[in-house]
């Protein structure tokens, strides 16, 4: 299975800022944000406040893997 690495731009709190997701997690995320009817950005800027550590792409990886598992 072969899945491409891109860049994706984004707004996290009013600031453009770029992620690198696999498209995988990419439509997975795009997905959840349809499912719960809200913007990709609100969800990265919760996930941006809350994480401890780490980058963006890695959070955004962790919270789709979190997802999908429930």
């Amino acid at each position: 299975m072969k899945s491409t690495l891109g860049k994706h731009s984004i707004i996290i709190d009013g600031h453009k800022t770029s992620v690198s997701l696999e498209d995988a997690f990419w439509s997975s995320l795009k997905e959840i944000a349809h499912t719960e009817n809200v913007a990709v950005s609100k969800i990265a800027t919760e996930i941006a406040k809350a994480r401890r550590r780490g980058n963006l792409s890695s959070a955004l990886r962790l919270f789709v893997l979190e997802r999908t598992r429930t």
